[in-house]
């Protein structure tokens, strides 16, 4: 069996088992080394290096996290929560019962324009997860709101909006990268609209979020009211820290802005969070002496998720320098004789795999597109056509992967009071309901463009 395969299903069936994701990844990175004929040293050398690259993506999260917990404490997210809280608290239970359904279909639309913003207008990838979830905790457990249903609520934002909308990071991918690279392969595209060539697998995507809204998880499901997600926020709300906090947030995104509109070097995310919490430090919202426990808490909470994605750069450098890659592309090709049909399901299949070990979308393209775009062009596929398989098979995988951030902020937001697990509340729930119908759709684009 090809050594990256074998690794990838490694790591999915010991996650899937509960084993933790973080040894998961590197039991799997090692049957990937040692398969693929690395030896013990090397593999360990090569998932070493590839450590290294997710150092600075940790630093980024940690700050995150102090800074969601910054935001929290001056009690700016408590707000819109003892809101929705007073308006539940009615004694009309017709009234009540109205308010909690709209509330319901309220949070979760509003979840999905914040992660769908969160790639073009205002580009802070899954920077909002933690600054908006876990205040709103309490009122989805007052809601009986099912936080897979939620999970996959912010995933299809994620993923969706940057596989079809060429703005902000769906300009990176679809622009610089996909298109990039299939003229590097020796394909004109340039006359193919990108929106109509990637509509079908978006359509795909939003037929999966409404079925995992409308019919797997629409019904309520309790949560423990009791439970603390942030024991730090003030029990009375101050204005002054109320403005504070919203002039930091706006000051944090801002700067992520700047940063990525310029193409600059520093990592938006880092220089943005770091100009948050000095602000919050300097106008004494969060205070000297209590700055150690804020921080700590917020740090605290996303560090699983660092620690994941630290891990994953490890895992990705094992697959990368095993030279696996490239023969379980050509090996999978050889399968279908000719057929374009079973050349496209094969094709989408691969990519699934290669990043859902990856954990990168956007890493994905560049490996596949050198084989996919002569491949479709033997096959007899059209430009719109293979622009549409090689832009599928590079976004599957990205949900339902448990290394993938599109995957794990969701798990750092809902998570905040230990009653959502990683591995069977978000990747699962996202990888029936977004990959399968993905996959679909990208089939079905293949063969009709």
């Amino acid at each position: 069996m090809n050594a990256v395969l074998l690794a990838v299903l490694v790591m999915l069936v010991l996650a899937t088992l509960r084993v933790h994701v973080v040894l998961s990844l590197f039991v799997g990175a090692l049957v990937g080394g040692l398969t693929s004929g690395m030896g013990i040293e090397g593999t360990m050398v090569s998932f070493q290096e590839g450590l290294a690259g997710g150092a600075q993506i940790a630093l980024s999260y940690a700050l995150l996290g102090a800074f969601a917990m910054s935001v929290a404490h001056s009690g700016l997210p408590q707000l819109l929560a003892n809101w929705l809280i007073a308006r539940l608290d009615t004694s009309d239970a017709s009234t009540s019962q109205k308010i909690v359904s709209t509330s319901r279909w309220a949070l979760l639309a509003g979840v999905i324009a914040m992660a769908v913003m969160s790639q073009n207008l205002i580009p802070v990838h899954i920077a909002f997860i933690p600054l908006v979830v876990p205040p709103l905790l309490v009122v989805m457990s007052r809601l009986g709101l099912d936080r897979r249903a939620v999970a996959c609520a912010i995933t299809f934002g994620l993923v969706t909006t940057y596989m079809f909308l060429p703005l902000g990071f769906g300009r990176v991918y679809l622009n610089d990268i996909l298109y990039g690279n299939i003229a590097r392969a020796g394909l004109d595209v340039s006359d193919v609209p990108v929106t109509h060539a990637m509509a079908l697998p978006a359509l795909g995507m939003l037929v999966g979020v409404l079925t995992a809204l409308l019919v797997t998880y629409r019904r309520p499901r309790a949560y423990d009211l009791n439970a603390q997600v942030d024991a730090t926020t003030p029990q009375t709300i101050d204005r002054r820290r109320v403005v504070v906090a919203l002039v930091a947030v706006v000051a944090c995104f801002a700067v992520q802005t700047a940063l990525t509109l310029l193409d600059s070097e520093a990592d938006p995310l880092l220089i943005g969070t770091l100009v948050g919490l000095l602000l919050f430090m300097a106008t004494r919202v969060v205070g000297w002496k209590e700055a150690d426990d804020v921080f700590t808490s917020g740090m605290r909470m996303m560090a699983l998720i660092g620690l994941i994605m630290i891990t994953a750069q490890g895992f990705a450098q094992v697959l990368q320098d095993s030279g696996q890659i490239d023969s379980l592309v050509e090996s999978a090709t050889g399968l279908f004789s000719g057929s374009r049909a079973a050349a496209a399901l094969v094709m989408l299949l691969v990519g699934l795999v290669i990043t859902m070990g990856i954990g990168s979308s956007f890493s994905t393209l560049p490996i596949i597109s050198a084989i996919y775009v002569p491949l479709c062009a033997t096959l007899g596929f059209s430009p719109a056509a293979t622009v549409a398989l090689i832009g599928t098979s590079g976004a599957l995988g990205d949900a339902g992967s448990p290394a993938s951030d599109s995957t794990l902020g969701p798990t750092a937001g809902l998570n905040a009071d230990g009653q959502h697990d990683h591995m069977r509340d978000s990747v699962i729930p996202t990888f029936i309901h977004l990959n399968i119908p993905l996959i679909i759709a990208g089939w079905l684009a293949a063969m009709v463009l």
